[in-house]
């Protein structure tokens, strides 16, 4: 779970780079209001995708504002100074947009907002009569950042409370993982391997989390597949790709590994060969500075060598954490550079029409000196 410390770290790190004459934030985007406070509605709760408002002065207190179904909703502990939550259903009277809710409650603050200067993260804001609120300094000589944009890219180096909450939706997913080794066999359905999959992620989870992604059989004539599980049945010679996440209080593991049904084929095992040689190559480009296509390059590197790069068809990793993909992004124009803090993925696929498709997929910490592997799961198709 996140702390309060590393909440605590990650608003300084946030005011480091925001200019002095700033004296408060309004952060409005669920996902920011997280990563600095801990706070966002359950995902499998009524609350789902409400919004709650953070509040932070420089040198003073952090407010939530939210609805009391919103605040009930909580995901997990979180770590503010204040709440000021506003009644929206009291299993009395009717009801109307809960943002009207959250504007009551910011009434409570508004001599607040407008005495000093302020950042309101306005591209996530709903409310169109709030703007980036001047005190009474001078603005012509302030240039003012994009704040949702200053937390995205803060985002990215993330502190040991992010970490350990990473590693354990990775944990699951390796259980998630192992589960399908068991059950992948002809004649059960892509839904029944599902759930056996989310099942036993869930119990290793230990926790009311998500799991979803890519559960889906490729065939001889249908080679690329992607999406949520259908009720098709598994048959002899067809692969099958589980690529999902394990998603805990809005972080997420990424891990993916292909399985034959039933004994492979040479050619399938030939690619498997090749994505796992692609995924050696990726690491070895692995570090700080490096550039997101040069990652790219180096596996999509045995796909290039026989003359075939259409084997390979999609990114070849990217980062992880709130969202997914997040940057740095490994695909061939990126300008992305990799730095230390990154988590991020190897995601090598093949896919030949006459034989089907495989992928595989690691998590990685980028340290200092180059990258620690996170994920641990089987990556064999058999």
């Amino acid at each position: 779970m996140l702390t309060a410390e590393g909440c605590r770290r990650r608003i300084a790190r946030l005011w480091d780079v925001l200019p002095e004459q700033v004296d408060w934030l309004l952060i409005s985007d669920p996902k920011h209001v997280n990563y600095l406070s801990a706070f966002s509605a359950n995902p499998l709760s009524s609350s789902h995708g409400e919004r709650a408002f953070l509040y932070i002065e420089r040198d003073g207190e952090s407010v939530l504002f939210c609805d009391n179904m919103t605040l009930s909703s909580s995901a997990a502990d979180y770590f503010v100074d204040d709440v000021i939550a506003e009644q929206w259903y009291d299993h009395r009277h009717s009801v109307i947009n809960r943002d009207h809710a959250v504007l009551k409650a910011l009434k409570r603050i508004e001599k607040k907002l407008t005495r000093y200067t302020g950042l309101i993260e306005k591209e996530w804001f709903p409310l169109s009569t709030y703007e980036t609120i001047w005190g009474d300094r001078p603005s012509s000589k302030i240039e003012l950042p994009s704040l949702g944009s200053v937390i995205g890219k803060l985002r990215r180096k993330k502190e040991t409370d992010e970490i350990e909450l990473l590693m354990h939706c990775i944990r699951s997913g390796e259980v998630g993982q192992a589960r399908a080794r068991e059950i992948v066999r002809p004649g059960i359905s892509e839904f029944e391997v599902f759930r056996g999959v989310q099942s036993a992620a869930l119990e290793s989870l230990g926790s009311p989390g998500l799991v979803y992604g890519d559960f889906r059989a490729t065939t001889h004539s249908a080679p690329k597949q992607g999406g949520l599980p259908t009720n098709y049945v598994l048959k002899e010679g067809d692969t099958f790709i589980l690529d999902f996440s394990v998603m805990l209080n809005g972080y997420r593991s990424d891990l993916t590994n292909t399985l034959a049904v039933g004994t492979p084929s040479q050619e399938q095992r030939e690619l498997f060969q090749m994505c796992k040689a692609a995924l050696r190559l990726g690491e070895e480009k692995l570090r700080p500075g490096a550039l997101g296509r040069d990652i790219h390059r180096a596996v999509a590197a045995p796909f290039l060598e026989i003359d075939n790069p259409e084997l390979f068809p999609h990114h070849a990793g990217h980062g992880l954490g709130l969202g997914h993909p997040e940057p740095p992004i490994f695909v061939p124009e990126s300008d992305d550079v990799v730095c230390a803090g990154d988590v991020v993925t190897l995601e090598p696929g093949a896919y030949k029409k006459g034989v089907g498709g495989v992928r595989i997929e690691h998590n990685y910490v980028i340290t200092e000196e180059g990258f620690e592997r996170l994920s641990h799961h089987v990556l064999e198709l058999d």
